[in-house]
Parts: C-alpha cells; sequence; structure tokens
C-alpha cells in the first residue's frame, strides 16, 4: 500500500508509478480528471528558453521507448483512468503534435467519448530556432466524458460570462469558443520552482470552473509541479495528484502552504457570478 506523500485539506499527494497508485483505489471515484502526460519530447534536440538555445530534453520520464512501448504506455493509464472515473466524469489531456493524436485515437478505442478538442494559443511562444517549419504557438487539450452514455458536468452559464481584464477580449455573455489565448505561466507561478512542462493556472482554472462543481473529487495522475491541485484548492474540489518525482512534488507543497495563492488567481463574487481576476 503506498500512503500518500502529503495529506492536508483535501488536497493528497502520492509519490510513485501512476498504475501502482491507481490500483489500491478500489473505491476511488473521480468526477474529473486532467492528464498531463509525458509528450516524448527528450530526444536530444533543441528549444528556446528566455531567448537562448537550450536542450530540449526534460528528464528520463520524457523520452520515448519506441512507438509501440509509447501505445501501451498510453492505453495502461488511460484504462486505470476510466476505471477510477465516475459514470458521468470525463478526462482533460493535453498534449502537442508528437503525442494528442495517439491519445486522441486511443480515447475511442478505449471507449470514451471526445466533446470537444480545445486550442491552447500560447500568444508568447518562444521562437523556433531551425527556422525548418512553422512556430509550435499551440497545444490542443481533448476533453472526453466516459461513454456516450454520460451525463458530463458543463458550467455553460460561467462559460459565457467569463471575464478576465487581462484579456482584451471578454466573451460579454456570448458562448465561448474552442481556441483559447493563454499565456505561459508569469513568473509569479514559478516562484518556488517550475516543471518543465508546467501550465499556466488560467488554463486549468477554466477547465475546472467549466467541467466540474465545489465538492467534487478531481485526479491529476501526473502532477508536477501542482498546477491542477492549486486551482482545486481555491474553486473548492477534493484533489489527488500522483507523481514519480519528489522534487517536482515538494514544489506543489510548497505552493500549496502559500497563503497568497488565491491572490495568484481570482476571487468569486457569488451574487452576481462574475468571475474577476487579479
Amino acid at each position: 500500500m503506498i500512503k500518500p506523500y502529503f495529506d492536508e485539506k483535501d488536497f493528497t499527494l502520492y509519490h510513485g508509478d501512476i498504475l501502482e497508485v491507481l490500483n489500491q483505489f478500489e473505491d476511488r471515484k473521480f468526477d474529473l480528471i486532467f492528464a498531463d502526460p509525458p509528450y516524448f519530447l527528450s530526444n536530444d534536440g533543441i528549444t528556446c528558453k528566455s531567448g537562448k538555445m537550450v536542450s530540449v530534453n526534460k528528464g528520463d520520464w520524457d523520452k520515448s521507448k519506441g512507438f509501440e512501448e509509447d501505445i501501451k504506455f498510453i492505453v495502461s493509464w488511460l484504462k486505470a483512468c476510466k476505471r477510477v472515473l465516475k459514470e458521468n466524469g470525463c478526462i482533460w489531456v493535453s498534449g502537442t503534435l508528437h503525442i494528442i493524436y495517439k491519445i486522441g485515437y486511443l480515447l475511442e478505442k478505449n471507449e470514451y467519448d471526445i466533446i470537444n478538442s480545445i486550442i491552447w494559443y500560447k500568444p508568447n511562444a518562444p521562437p523556433n530556432l531551425s527556422c525548418k517549419y512553422f512556430t509550435h504557438s499551440h497545444e490542443i487539450v481533448l476533453w472526453a466524458r466516459k461513454s456516450k452514455n454520460s451525463q458530463h458536468t458543463f458550467n455553460y452559464e460561467k462559460m459565457k460570462i467569463w471575464n478576465n481584464p487581462k484579456d482584451k477580449l471578454k466573451n460579454k455573455d456570448k458562448q465561448m469558443r474552442s481556441v483559447w489565448s493563454i499565456p505561459l505561466i508569469p513568473k509569479n507561478e514559478k516562484e518556488y520552482g517550475r516543471h518543465p512542462t508546467q501550465k499556466p493556472l488560467e488554463l486549468l482554472n477554466r477547465i475546472i470552473t467549466s467541467s466540474s462543481n465545489e465538492g467534487d473529487w478531481v485526479l491529476d495522475p501526473f502532477v508536477g509541479s501542482g498546477t491542477t491541485g492549486i486551482v482545486c484548492s481555491i474553486l473548492n474540489r477534493k484533489f489527488i495528484g500522483i507523481d514519480s518525482n519528489k522534487e517536482y512534488l515538494d514544489v506543489a507543497i510548497k505552493r500549496f502552504k502559500d497563503k497568497k495563492k488565491k491572490d495568484l488567481l481570482f476571487f468569486s463574487e457569488s451574487k452576481n457570478h462574475l468571475m474577476k481576476f487579479i
């Protein structure tokens, strides 16, 4: 039995292999899962970071073991996630072209039902240094429910009135579209360190607000530095995260304990249901 690495106020972290941890959840079921799996990008190439040429390698966990082995890995965690997902639950999976099309195919093969394909546009994406292809400036986030019969949660009205003063465009009571312009993580979200594939709070804020409710159970099987959990703690969701790297889990714990974390994201004015951002 793998015990929690950290457990406080409905914010629980496990250190270990994703399958080993999930296999011990016999009765635990989740309303929402957000998965940011390895993209298998660590191929000894180069990328641009802070205007400098750096190695694209992120760690052994991000290295491909070959097409067939990568497929087996994806299938294994998709099946494990489906087993712990409630009948009306849903899953979000992020990725770049290097992995997302495999995941889309395997979601359907394992009888998930894809609801939306979200384009996360990065207006401040770094340039590509090879000048041999278009600059990568987006990721795809697939949203799927457990089955075609699932009655998934979608907080449609909240998405219509989504209002962020940092963005020039606001929904103004119109349907939210499937292209989301969200910058890469700002400095204040890296105060305690960062994960090489860390997602901005705003991205998870939008995902969790749109497809879950207060008191729901949320799982992140590749939690990294804890962005999903931080948003859950602010939105009053119950959270469990798993990661194989203690260093990143320690960053997640520091972020969770930061009393200023609410100021990083937003506060909710329940009277008029307006999500106001600082």
